[in-house]
């Protein structure tokens, strides 16, 4: 197959590189852009490690070709921050004990990003049901729902410096 010519925007930098078509946009994201926050867990896009947000919807990177992604914008849990300091959302999982080994992480910060841009109220439950497509072995998932928590009560009461940009 012959080398294809894309250009795709991934935490506000273009990125313009020659791929092979079959290329995995995950790997694209580690190996070309060495955006290694990005994980690839089961490569069938089930355990949700590979989740990033592409042009405004939160998706498994494992499931998509980089050709796919031409002229798209991207976000990986690398934007998540500003300026060196974590989001909210970040610092939220760390203080609530949302996080143990990480490996699952990135990929339900990502999920989580896009699911409160669009819900900014969700009761635990619908929390809940988001998470339910996201595997960790670690957590028990109680410290991810406190964290999700605690930043939807930080946004409402305005104590959150920014959610997630």
């Amino acid at each position: 197959m012959a080398r294809q010519e894309i250009e795709v925007t991934i935490n506000g930098k273009l990125y313009q590189e020659w791929v092979e078509p079959r290329m995995l946009l995950s790997d694209f994201i580690r190996e070309v852009c060495g955006l290694t926050g990005t994980h690839i867990g089961c490569e069938h896009g089930v355990c949700g490690a590979c989740t990033i947000v592409f042009d405004g919807a939160a998706v498994r990177s494992c499931l998509l070709f980089v050709v796919q992604a031409n002229g798209c914008e991207i976000q990986t849990v690398e934007g998540l921050s500003k300026d060196g300091e974590m989001s909210s959302l970040q610092k939220n999982f760390s203080e609530c004990h949302g996080l143990q080994c990480g490996f699952c992480t990135a990929g339900i910060l990502m999920a989580t990003t896009d699911f409160l841009e669009k819900n900014s109220d969700p009761s635990t439950r619908e929390i809940k049901e988001m998470l339910s497509g996201h595997l960790c072995r670690c957590t028990g998932y109680d410290g991810i729902v406190k964290a999700v928590e605690k930043t939807i009560e930080e946004n409402k009461t305005g104590t959150a410096k920014e959610l997630i940009r």
